[in-house]
Parts: structure tokens; sequence; C-alpha cells
């Protein structure tokens, strides 16, 4: 039995609004995610004089102490 031609209207702008709140949803969890993990990823390592331990912290800092041996190191620099 085929729908009223009032009706089919209304199932396609359903159809569209519902693959729009999708795709908006798509890219709010995709925005949100990148810039999680490239927080994650920019790190900085450091090298331990004393132990001899590597280990890395969070972007912006020159010096870190060790958290094996507590001595305060520079950045490793390539």
């Amino acid at each position: 039995m085929p729908l009223p031609p009032d009706s089919t209207l209304a199932v396609i702008l359903y159809g569209l609004l519902v693959v729009g709140l999708f795709a908006v949803l798509w890219a709010y969890y995709d925005r949100r995610d990148r810039a999680f993990y490239d927080a994650e990823r920019r790190k900085i390592t450091f090298h331990c004089i004393r132990c001899d331990h590597l280990y890395t912290e969070k972007e912006g800092t020159d010096t870190a102490p060790c958290p094996k041996c507590g001595h305060l190191n520079t950045r490793l620099k390539f």
C-alpha cells in the first residue's frame, strides 16, 4: 500500500534529519578524539644521567625530575 503524498515528504525530511544528526555527532567526536590523541602524543623525552632511565613528560618543560632517582635532568635533544 503506497504512502499518501504528504507523508512521503515527512519521511524524507525525517531521514535527512537523522543523517544530519549522525554527521554532526561524527564531526564532534572526531574532533574531540583528535585533540585528545594529539595532546597524548606530544611529549618531551628525557634521559637521566644518574640512573640511565628514559622517560617522558608533558610538552612545555625543559627540565624534569627522574621518576626513579629524582635527579633533575634537561630534555633530550636530537
